[in-house]
């Protein structure tokens, strides 16, 4: 990768997922671009489509499908215990999807996932023996399906970061800049965005 270009960082959106696990991270990057963080910021979809909507109707228009090599991917949760047909669930029933993010994680993508997110990583196999968070109301089905449970907001295991419940993408994202752009650059995000960081963060290496 070229060291004088944007760290990509791109936000998966598809059908039902939780509006603040999409909203907070893309709020946190691009406040963080705004102070001069080198990233590019982009909302994406499995495949293309006009527009996707979030699980208490909103709709977004993405920018484009996922990109081939994006440094980091976000993977919101949604609607994961209701076993809707547009929820975090659905995701982990379709395999293209399943595959989609395998492919992305094994070619040197960085997979954060928020909320019920950490769901779909885990159905994915992403998470097998690896420590991980999720919402409080999955956590105890994190073993399941082969990770281990940890106590924290955040989670960060290297090429896999993990973040409890909705508004823990916030402190996700945070920390995230953090690692990219510097402490400074992250507390004046969040100085910004008036929201106190949680300290609640596990590095597991």
């Amino acid at each position: 990768m070229d060291v004088d270009s944007p760290t990509t960082l791109e936000i998966l959106c598809y059908d039902g997922f939780d509006e603040l696990d999409v909203v907070g991270p893309f709020e946190v990057f691009t406040t963080a671009a705004d102070r001069g963080c080198s990233i590019d910021v982009r909302l994406v979809t499995f495949a293309p489509t006009d527009r996707t909507t979030a699980s208490r109707g909103l709709t977004i228009e993405a920018d484009g499908p996922i990109g081939d090599d994006p440094d980091l991917l976000v993977v919101p949760g949604g609607g994961w215990n209701t076993r809707g047909e547009a929820s975090a669930w659905a995701v982990t029933q379709n395999e293209v999807a399943l595959d989609a993010i395998r492919r992305r994680h094994d070619a040197g993508t960085t997979i954060a996932a928020v909320c019920t997110g950490g769901m779909i990583l885990a159905t994915a196999g992403l998470l097998d023996g690896r420590p991980a968070t999720t919402h409080a109301s999955a956590h105890d089905q994190l073993s399941d399906h082969g990770a281990v449970p940890v106590d924290a907001r955040v989670v960060d295991n290297g090429d896999i970061l993990t973040a409890g419940g909705v508004t823990s993408g916030i402190d996700l994202s945070l920390w995230i800049i953090e690692q990219i752009c510097g402490a400074d650059i992250a507390d004046g995000v969040a100085t910004t965005i008036e929201h106190d960081r949680s300290n609640d963060i596990r590095v597991i290496e």
